[in-house]
């Protein structure tokens, strides 16, 4: 069964589409696939441990969300529904990302967050492989075996989805992921498309300046810290009508 909920926050009164919004609902621009990877780590502050994630700002050219800060993310290459890891996503992860998408198409997002934050960060997610693995020509990916491990995404987990708005110029259909810093591998460098890159406590990270997107997937993903390994639905943040809305998978 489906539930669905207005978005917390403030609300307008619930009244018909405008001709505005339905103009711009029939002239939105179609939302490209993404993905993120959110890698958290657990740092001792005195007696007690607290989350921390990784985070880093958005370059001030950049034309979607400059100068916020944001999980380390980007676009679904052709190249990523090509590689091949020896170890898949967990069927349980496959199986709810398949719910909006082909298993194919699955698996490439999962594996796209995993490049994305490599290029951006330095840190590739994976294990050491012996042998010979299939591995595209995309540079990028050549670079991420030249540290000498091969993808993990079976140390994944399903965070969230979100659409942008229709009015937006720029849409994306995005997936979060979550993964523990320990199967991140290398130093902290980056490609320099985040403006430094910092492990911040869960709770300063709401404080930020941060896409109102990341600040709810921030809760969505207190949520998931808290109930790991606990069967959960997963949060589905749309709009309809010019309204926030929260669905689940």
């Amino acid at each position: 069964m489906t539930t669905e909920t207005r978005a917390p926050g403030p609300q307008a009164p619930d009244t018909q589409e405008t001709a505005k919004q339905a103009e711009a609902r029939r002239r939105a621009v179609r939302p490209r696939d993404a993905a993120t990877l959110i890698l958290v780590r657990n740092s001792a502050t005195g007696s007690a441990k607290e989350t921390e994630v990784l985070m880093g700002r958005r370059h001030p050219n950049h034309r979607f969300m400059p100068n916020q800060w944001v999980f380390p993310g980007g676009r679904v290459d052709r190249s990523d529904g090509l590689v091949r890891p020896p170890t898949p996503l967990r069927p349980e992860v496959l199986e709810r990302l398949a719910k909006a998408c082909s298993i194919y198409r699955a698996n490439a997002l999962a594996l796209a967050a995993i490049r994305e934050t490599f290029e951006e960060t330095g840190l590739a997610v994976g294990r050491p492989f012996e042998g010979a693995l299939k591995r595209p020509k995309d540079p990028a990916w050549s670079a991420f075996y030249e540290t000498g491990v091969a993808p993990a995404p079976d140390v994944l987990d399903y965070v969230a989805r979100a659409i942008t708005p229709p009015v937006r110029p720029m849409r994306f259909h995005a997936r979060f992921f979550m993964a523990d810093a320990e199967h991140a591998r290398g130093t902290l460098q980056g490609s320099g498309e985040l403006e430094g890159l910092y492990w911040v406590p869960l709770q300063e990270a709401k404080g930020l300046d941060v896409p109102r997107i990341t600040a709810v997937i921030l809760d969505d993903l207190e949520d998931l810290v808290e109930k790991r390994g606990a069967e959960r639905p997963v949060p589905v943040h749309i709009f309809r009508h010019g309204k926030p809305v929260l669905v689940f998978d």
